[in-house]
């Protein structure tokens, strides 16, 4: 248990809200303010995000609200492949291939392409969500062509990548082209 008044960005929690037994409704920490106004009693306003969704929500909690903080396990899993319904991850360590939803992999999809290791995080042994590695290489698939001593233009043109998410790059890359892409924000970082 942890108290809504101690918790820090990045703690998980079960918010208890869940019908269903097999889906906890877990729910991460992503800003937190204390409020003490002049009048009435202290508050703390939590920015969360479900993990099982995605949806961000803010609510307010009592500082003294026991929270039943979770303990969440982490593997390194290689993507495989889908068969239209279901995402193939390989275990790294014991070659066990498991099957995801497609809730539990979206985000991850527009940055993970076959063979691509990436943390896998489970709760009492329940996959809730896929991260992709911090930075990738994917392929250029389409773009506008560039004009060479085009600068007028900034801030560049948008691309799709291999798989599908569309980025904003610099004039100068074109179809084809191996790019380097931040996970974390969806930003271009490099051609290849």
């Amino acid at each position: 248990m942890i108290y809504a008044g101690d918790v820090k960005k990045g703690v998980i929690f079960d918010d208890g809200k869940s019908t269903d037994p097999k889906r906890p409704s877990l729910q991460q920490v992503i800003d937190f303010q204390h409020v003490k106004p002049g009048k009435g009693a202290a508050f703390v306003r939590i920015t969360k995000k479900d993990l099982l969704t995605g949806k961000v929500l803010e609510e307010t909690y009592n500082p003294s609200l026991k929270l039943n903080d979770v303990t969440i396990e982490r593997k390194e899993m290689m993507y495989l492949y889908n068969d239209g319904s279901l995402y193939y991850f390989m275990d790294n360590n014991t070659y066990e291939q498991t099957p995801f939803d497609y809730v539990t992999v979206k985000d991850a999809l527009n940055f993970v392409v076959e063979n691509t290791n990436c943390t896998v995080q489970f709760y009492n042994n329940i996959p809730i969500s896929v991260e992709p590695p911090i930075f990738v290489e994917l392929t250029i698939t389409k773009t506008e062509p560039g004009v060479k001593g085009d600068t007028v233009k900034t801030g560049g043109k948008p691309a799709t990548l291999e798989t599908g998410y569309v980025i904003q790059v610099p004039l100068f890359v074109n179809e084809g082209d191996r790019v380097r892409v931040d996970t974390r924000t969806g930003e271009y970082m490099e051609r290849l």
